[in-house]
């Protein structure tokens, strides 16, 4: 295997030592533990001189041994080393090798250089050192970690390897091999190294050999062996190359120590062991030769196309680092590189294009060099590793790379995730030493940009708190990072992308239009899954044209990948399907705005969820038309969600109108056919999704609308009954179309000229006579529908109708059997005409006929058929007695009949209520019924009036005791019924029985009884209408107006539209009429009817030609006026006098009054006088009017003035009296005096004395307190509205101002403290004294009860006083002890104590699954809490909540039924935090806020399982399930042992291979029990206490009972069996089996070889029932036995069956039972 990551550690040649501090050597190890350690005990010995310069080697070894070989480079001669294992065992050819660089990004470790010799033919001095390159002078840490080798006596590090070929057990030898010159010996370490070991199989036995050699990176040497540089330590730690499996690490280390390792077996490492400390790189086919391999590491190479570097197109292997390169011209020859390092080269890129020939290449390093790009790298479609560490990288911006799987990009300048590219299989990451490492959740956003693939990151696994950060962020995150989107915090993620993408998108979208919205729903499994895309629009642009969204749907693999379109998913809504689970969904949307198409926007889902397996129903549809007779079938579009789609449950229900729906019978399929029943009715189609698996969705519905009846017609029509003279025929059809009415029906007979003649018609029934013998019949049906709408008639014809001798059938007695009951006896006379049959009746006790015995005559024989029982009838049973008599007299044989029972005698009651009628108004109901039980009295009859049916209904009274009802309007819409009561002639009342009617009453149809026209044919006079309208309640009828002329042209009045109509002068020689067309409040219509003419219309009255005033338009004077009159003969003419406002409103003053007299209210505004002409017939003319000029106002004259009484805060308003236009505000003035004054002192008041106060300056005066006992004057100076003023005047009180009663307002409560309220109000009235305060309590009944001793304005609350309503009282009382009326408050709220509170809720219990947590409230411990707790307290509330996380909150959701203190943890709360909330309510129905507790998250309990049994029936032939509830997390692989138990011992006996949860019983449980031991395993592995079970002793199974018992009787039986003889066979063939007879008795058994033709019967085994004999079974086949008589005698056979091989196996060990411990008769009861 070549090995292409393992780098060498040492020069070509050795080389003089160079002193240096930093002298690194390597130290390998050949032992695999402490003792070899110990036994090595010097160094190897150089046969030669070494150190030989490059180029001289070159010519020594031969082109196969060149530079880079790594390790000791071993020549033809050269002698094999023991590695030394101390740095400090150094020799004089000890050369430091350069410190090699890490080309995946970790810092070289120290290494110790391997001192060794080259031994060969020729050898020759150093002639000097050859320089030494060493890339990286600074020592630099690793990022790896690495182990130290506790067995080395000096701490070293271990060199960087990538793989490692595994060593075999030679490689840990411990002895050290001498070198010499012979050459033999070397010959012979020569050959054993031309064939390195590989794996561990192919050195087995080399315990002592030389040690293994493992192939590095040196490909020069032709002979290729070198020694293994790395012991067991390592190798063990390697994957074995031949496993194919890829293993490995970045960086390799020791594992642990030397003993350790040497514990270890080599190659057992595989991919699934991870350890965060290794990255384990994919395989690559080493096993190369010299022609595949190039390896010029650190040759200073500057070009790829030198001519001495032999590049081919056959090289699969090239090493090309430490070298100067800057450029990779040459490179695309490489076409089959596998491996390309070109790791510390002078590379600064881009410049990668020649690579894109290099498809095979799997692992490419170009760690080390100056490369700022990586965005002209191709795509590779075989790289697996790319190491691009140390260089100066700002980004990983390149083309994707389908198979990369490790990218170790550490120490560079990378910054942003920009450009990231699309990597879909990228396993392990590496970024360290980046400046982008200060991005916070820069694993999470890694997560996103590589997916599901990514295990490790910076050579860790993956952390689950980044884990769950990732899966925080929305969908489309990965694409805005790789856009250059700034990531930020999860729950900023979802608004800061789409404002990312809006801004990239702004440039794109239509003018005048923002996104507004941009998502998609989560897809899941068949599911509709919907994309919303909403644009909104600027106000000010118009809305033509409006914009189209197109869309198209894609899928990919990840967030990053390329997306393909899906076929036809042009939709909003597209169903994913079920290979598309865990793929990523992309909807481009692309706005159309006219013709204009902009560019696409898009939105990415997440990953498509499995469905739920619940289907649920996206869409109904019901197609086909709604009418009677035709099918419909309803159409569900489902959403499988994953499920197996299957046949739904279709039904279909029927609402009728303002009901609910009801199932309708035997429709259960998606179609179905519209009956009669479904008239007027809407149908409900329910659709219920079910999937093949029985998973059941939500039923969905769908209505439609009323369901119309179809056209009345008739189908297949005929006639039942024989044509047989005397026998009844009855025409039949199915009628189709509504509700069938009063079809009609004809019956023709025919004529001899073959016509047919009319005989019967309105019956489907005809009874063939004498006349139809001879003809044929033909039978006319005339469908016809409720509504009277006639449908095509269909017709039939019968046969010729034969003629039958007198004979009767069907002989029944038809009619109640009780006392008093009429019977009629029917029979079917045939042969002729029937004539005057006879019918006799007797009585008889018995119930079977025999003739004429045993029969009592109750009546001789009659023509009547009819009989009324007589009361010596009751208690037997009627016989009637049937004698056919045709027409001419013949007779035939007579027919008995008999009656099903007794006759009996019953108490009065009803056998049948009807009511038979029209349901419509104006219609007339029937009400009849059946009396039986004695002699009817009196019964009682009543009719009701019903809203629904369901309700007692309202008597109607005018129709009590009658049996018809005329229906009235006020039944329209209600159910009518009638009861009746029946009574008995002896007064016995029997029960009451109602009839309710079939429907609501039907308003008539709409129609007027009488329709006039009221009103003068005159012009300008109002027309109305007087109509009668009969029909339900009117609504609004339509009203025409029509006007004629006088030659009878006819024209609409357009515009008259109402009841009534005004005359115009158009009308004038015109008649008018009007048409009404009756509309019923439901909007019916009924015929429309037209009024008689009115007119010819005449014209109006004559008017006035001139008017004018008399007199002068001043306040106080009278104006009278002059009219001119025109227009006929003057008659009695009137006018009017108005008042006209500045506003222009008249306001009528007189009527006929020849003057007017102005007054004050006349002042400013204007007289007008209507005057209307009328002539001397009477006709009026038209109406004149004049105004005059305002009117003007008189001088200002204050008339009167006068002072009432005064009370205190009563108003004073004075009565005066003013004239002289509109008065204005004139001068008041109020006095107060303590004595009344007169004369001139009261004209005078102002200059009065001083006991003369002025208390007010208005017109009014309220008299206040200090106006009590005092007079008061008013002084006033009359004032027009203009200012002019006329003589003052002056009055006073003829009393002083008495004082008001006391009185108390505004009486309040106001509550001063928690139970303390104070009472206040305000007094009126005089001067207080001492009033009274009282308290009073009020009932929630509204009872106020005073409260005793509560007489202060304040009162605090005492415990009686909670849930009642508390008032003030307060009584004025006057300081003159004059007593007011008492005025309560208004009650306050009700008086409750505080509430009670809970200071804390605490839970005991611990939160483990299984536990029971109980919440106990913590109360607080004031005095005030303590007593309402112990006294208020009603009840406590709990309500526990189960923890849901969203986004980075954690919310609770309800558990519906638990509200107990106490719950029981369930399983489906590990993992999620409890809270239990706690409500306290008190007596009065008040509840407190809520109080939490909260538990940690719940842990999962010791497993344990409950109630475990074992189900199965007790026979050894059945089947045993074990079953049990488990607790305690989620249960792992639990495990399950049968065993049997026999009855009475506590020893259980194994059953080998029986761990399942069935057990199939056989014939070896019989007797004993069946044990199930259940020991429960949680998922983790921990394990419970077991469990076991038991079932009762196995009995034998009944048949094989009987049978094993009947031979067990015999004593002796033979089997019939097969034997294979050739027992090697594993499935013997029916071909190799031969037939055996098997003996047995009560004493031996014995197998015998049946004779042939040329062969007696020969006995094979033959034995007693003495141990060891036994009979064994074979459970993994149900035919076989083995008998074994000892241990050299035994024999396999085969039965037909198991029933044949379990009674076998019981009759040998029933006849073998004395030797059994057990009696195998007694297991089976059997006597012996």
């Amino acid at each position: 295997m070549e090995e292409p990551l393992a780098q060498p550690d040492e020069d070509p040649v050795q080389k003089p030592q160079i002193p240096t501090k930093k002298t690194t050597t390597t130290t390998t190890t050949a032992a695999t533990s402490s003792e070899a350690v110990k036994k090595v005990a010097k160094t190897v010995k150089p046969a030669a001189a070494t150190g030989s310069v490059r180029k001289r080697l070159d010519l020594k070894t031969g082109p196969g041994l060149g530079p880079g070989s790594g390790g000791s480079g071993l020549g033809s001669t050269s002698s094999v080393m023991k590695p030394t294992l101390s740095a400090s065992l150094k020799t004089a050819n000890a050369v430091p090798a350069a410190a090699r660089r890490n080309s995946t990004g970790g810092l070289p470790e120290k290494r110790q250089s391997n001192a060794g010799s080259v031994a060969g033919r020729k050898t020759s001095s150093v002639s000097g050192p050859e320089p030494v390159r060493q890339p990286v002078p600074e020592p630099r840490r690793s990022s790896l970690p690495s182990v130290v080798n506790r067995a080395s006596s000096t701490r070293s590090s271990v060199p960087e390897t990538r793989k490692s070929i595994p060593v075999s057990p030679a490689s840990r030898v411990s002895k050290t091999t001498p070198t010499g010159s012979n050459v033999s010996k070397q010959e012979s370490v020569r050959r054993s190294l031309v064939k390195p070991a590989l794996s561990a199989s192919s050195t087995s036995s080399a315990s002592r050999r030389i040690t293994s050699t493992s192939l590095d990176s040196s490909g020069s040497s032709g002979i290729r062996r070198s020694v293994s540089k790395l012991s067991s330590p390592s190798s063990s730690r390697s994957p074995t190359v031949s496993s194919g499996l890829r293993g490995g690490s970045l960086s390799m280390s020791l594992d642990r120590s030397a003993s350790l390792s040497g514990r270890r077996k080599v190659g057992t490492r595989t991919p699934e062991s991870r350890d965060s400390r290794f990255v384990v790189l994919p395989q690559v086919e080493v096993k190369a030769g010299d022609d595949v391999r190039l390896d010029l590491r650190g040759h200073r190479v500057r070009s790829l196309n030198s001519s001495g570097l032999n590049l081919s197109a056959n090289l699969e292997f090239v090493y090309l680092r430490d070298n100067l390169l800057s450029t990779l011209e040459g490179v695309e020859i490489l076409k089959r590189v596998k491996v390309l390092d070109l790791s510390f080269n002078d590379f600064k890129g881009p410049g990668f294009e020649p690579l894109e020939n290099c498809k095979s290449l799997q692992q490419l390093y170009l760690a080390g060099n100056q490369i700022t790009s990586l965005a002209s790298l191709p795509q590779l479609p075989n790289l697996e590793f790319l190491s691009v560490a140390q260089n100066k990288l700002k980004s990983l911006s390149m083309a994707s790379q389908p198979r990369l799987q490790v990218l170790a990009a550490s120490k560079n300048k990378i910054s942003t995730l920009k450009g990231f590219p699309y990597l879909p299989v990228l396993e392990h990451l590496r970024v360290e030493e980046n400046p982008i490492l200060k991005m916070p959740h820069l694993e999470a956003a890694s997560i996103l940009l590589v997916g599901p693939t990514l295990k490790k990151f910076n050579d860790r696994d993956l952390s689950r708190e980044e884990l769950a950060i990732a899966k925080r962020y929305p969908a489309q995150t990965a694409l805005c990072i790789r856009d250059g989107w700034e990531f930020c915090r999860p729950d900023h993620a979802a608004e800061s992308t789409f404002r990312f993408l809006v801004e990239q998108w702004k440039d794109k979208l239509p003018s005048g239009y923002l996104l507004k919205e941009a998502s998609v729903d989560q897809p899941s499994e068949e599911d509709a899954c919907r994309c919303h895309f909403t644009f909104v629009q600027d106000g000010t642009l118009s809305t033509d044209p409006p914009l189209v969204l197109n869309y198209q749907w894609f899928m990919g693999e990840r967030m990053l990948s390329n997306f393909a379109a899906i076929p036809d998913a042009t939709g909003e809504v597209y169903w994913p399907k079920h290979e598309e689970i865990g793929k990523i969904l992309k909807v481009e949307c692309t706005p159309l705005l006219g013709e204009t198409h902009y560019p696409s926007i898009f939105v990415i889902s997440s990953p498509v969820s499995p469905g739920s397996g619940i289907p649920k129903v996206v869409n109904l549809e019901i197609q086909g038309e709604l009418v009677e007779g035709n099918v419909i079938r309803g159409y569900a579009e489902v959403a499988w969600c994953g499920g197996t789609p299957g046949k739904g449950v279709a039904s279909w229900l029927r609402r009728k109108w303002n009901s609910s729906p009801v199932v309708i019978a035997g429709a259960e399929d998606e179609e179905y056919r519209l009956a009669i029943d479904d008239i007027d009715s809407s149908l409900v189609f329910m659709y219920t999704p079910v999937t093949e698996e029985g998973a059941k969705g939500e039923p969905q519905y769908k209505y439609t609308d009323f369901i119309k009846a179809a056209h009345p017609s008739v189908s297949n029509v005929r006639i039942i009954g024989d044509a047989v003279e005397g026998c009844t025929i009855k025409g039949v059809g199915d009628y189709l179309g509504g509700r069938e009415g009063p079809s009609k029906f004809e019956w023709l007979r025919e004529k001899d000229t073959g016509d047919f003649l009319l005989v019967s018609t309105g019956t489907s029934e005809f009874n063939l006579t004498k006349e139809d013998v001879g003809r044929r019949l033909a039978f006319v049906y005339i469908p016809t529908n409720f509504e009277g709408q006639e449908g095509e008639s269909v017709s039939i014809v019968t046969d010729v109708v034969k003629q039958a001798p007198p004979k009767v059938k069907n002989v029944k007695i038809i009619g109640e059997l009780r006392e008093n009951s009429k019977i009629t006896v029917t029979g079917i006379v045939t042969g002729g005409t029937e004539g005057s049959s006879r019918v006799q009746w007797f009585k008889t006790r018995s119930s079977i006929l025999d003739g004429e015995k045993d029969l009592e005559a109750l009546s001789t024989s009659k023509i009547a058929k009819a009989f009324r029982i007589p009361l010596g009838a009751v208690g037997y049973r009627i016989v009637a007695k049937f004698t056919p008599t045709t027409q001419d007299g013949e007779s035939g044989e007579p027919a008995y009949a008999i009656s099903d029972k007794a006759v009996e005698t019953l108490p009065p009651s009803l056998n049948f209520l009807s009511i038979t009628g029209d349901y419509t108004e104006d219609g007339i109901l029937t009400a009849s019924y059946g009396y039986i039980g004695g002699h009817e009295g009196k019964s009682i009859y009543n009719w009701y009036l019903h809203e629904v049916e369901t309700d007692s209904g309202s008597l109607i009274p005018e129709v009590s005791g009658l049996l018809q009802y005329r229906i009235t309007k006020d039944a329209i819409g209600k159910f009518i019924s009638f009861q009746c009561t029946p009574i008995r002639d002896d007064g016995i009342v029997g029960e009451p029985r109602s009839c309710m009617g079939q429907e609501r009453v039907r308003p008539g149809s709409p129609r007027l009884l009488s329709l006039q026209i009221v009103g003068n044919a005159i012009e300008g006079a109002t027309l109305s209408v007087d109509k009668k309208y009969w029909g339900g309640e009117e609504g609004d009828s339509v009203f025409r107006w029509f006007r004629t002329s006088s030659d009878g042209m006819q024209s609409e009045i357009w515009g008259a539209t109402t009841a009534s109509y005004m005359l115009s002068v158009e009308d004038i020689g015109f008649f008018v009429s009007v048409s009404c067309e009756p509309v019923r409040s439901d909007w019916a219509r009924g015929p429309i009817v037209l009024s008689e003419q009115i007119g010819p219309i005449i014209p109006g009255p004559p008017t006035c030609q001139s008017l004018e005033f008399l007199g002068s338009m001043i306040e106080g004077q009278r104006v009278s006026f002059i009219a001119s009159y025109s227009g006929g003969e003057r008659g009695n003419c009137f006018h009017e006098w108005f008042r006209v406002k500045s506003n222009g409103v008249r306001e009528k003053l007189s009527t006929f009054a020849d003057f007017l007299d102005l007054t004050l209210e006349d002042v400013g505004r204007c007289i007008e006088l209507v005057y209307t002409p009328v002539r001397q017939d009477g006709m009026k003319g038209s109406p004149s009017s004049i105004s005059s000029d305002i009117i003007a106002p008189a001088d200002p004259i204050g008339v009167d003035l006068e002072i009432p009484d005064c009370f205190e805060d009563e108003e004073v308003i004075p009565q005066k009296t003013y004239f002289g236009g509109q008065e204005g505000a004139g001068q008041y003035m109020w006095y107060r005096a303590k004595n009344k004054l007169h004369g001139s002192a009261l004209i005078d008041i102002s200059n009065a004395c001083e006991d003369v106060v002025i208390c007010g300056k208005t017109l009014t005066y309220t008299p206040s307190l200090e106006d009590v006992g005092s007079y008061l004057a008013l002084f006033w100076l009359p004032t027009r509205a203009d200012g002019k003023c006329g003589k003052p005047l002056v009055a006073i009180s003829n009393s002083p101002v008495v004082p008001a009663l006391p009185v108390v307002s505004n009486v309040r409560v106001k509550e001063l403290s928690s139970g303390v309220y104070s009472g206040e109000g305000e007094y009126f009235g005089g001067y207080e004294g001492s009033s009274l305060f009282s308290w009073y309590r009020e009932t929630n009944e509204g009872t106020i009860i005073l409260i005793n001793d509560a007489s202060s304005s304040t009162y605090e609350v005492t415990d009686s006083d909670y849930t009642c309503r508390l008032l003030f009282g307060y009584t004025p009382v006057r300081s003159d002890s004059v007593v007011g009326e008492l005025r309560l408050s208004e009650p306050t709220d009700i008086i409750l104590p505080e509430l009670p509170k809970v200071e804390m809720l605490a839970l005991t219990g611990k939160a483990v699954e299984g536990d029971v947590l109980t919440a106990v409230e913590v109360i607080p411990k004031s005095e005030t809490q303590q007593h309402v707790w112990s006294k208020y307290k009603k009840d406590v509330r709990y309500q526990w909540f189960c923890s849901s996380e969203m986004e980075d909150r954690k919310s609770y959701e309800p558990l519906p039924t638990q509200r107990s203190c106490s719950y029981k943890v369930r399983l489906e709360d590990i993992g999620r935090c409890l809270r239990c909330e706690c409500i306290v309510t008190d007596v009065f129905g008040r509840s407190t806020e809520p109080v939490y507790a909260e538990t940690a998250p719940i842990l999962p309990g010791m497993p344990k399982i409950d109630k475990l049994e074992i189900e199965g029936r007790g026979f050894h032939t059945n089947l045993y399930a074990v079953r049990g509830i488990y607790s305690g997390g989620k249960e792992g692989k639990s495990r399950i042992q049968w065993l049997r138990s026999m009855v009475g011992s506590p020893d259980l006996i194994s059953i080998p291979g029986e761990i399942g949860r069935m057990y199939e019983a056989n014939v070896d449980d019989v007797s004993y029990r069946l044990v199930a031991i259940y020991t429960p395993i949680r998922e983790d592995g921990v394990e419970g206490q077991p469990v076991s079970a038991s079932t009762d002793p196995i009995a034998v199974e009944p048949d094989v009972y009987k049978e094993v018992k009947q031979k067990l009787d015999l004593g002796s039986v033979k089997f019939e069996a097969l034997c294979d003889k050739d027992r090697s066979k594993k499935d013997p063939s029916m071909g190799s089996l031969e037939k055996r007879v098997l003996e047995v008795n009560r004493k031996r058994v014995k197998v015998v070889k049946p004779g042939s033709k040329t062969s007696f019967p020969t006995t094979e085994i033959r034995g007693s029932y003495a141990p060891p004999f036994h009979v064994e079974l074979f459970r993994n086949d149900q035919h076989r036995l083995r008998i074994v008589v000892d241990s050299e005698n035994e024999v396999d056979l085969m039965v037909q069956s198991r029933h044949l091989r379990d009674v076998t196996v019981l009759v040998i060990r029933g006849l073998a039972q004395r030797f059994n411990s057990t009696s195998l008769n007694s297991l089976l009861k059997i006597e012996t």
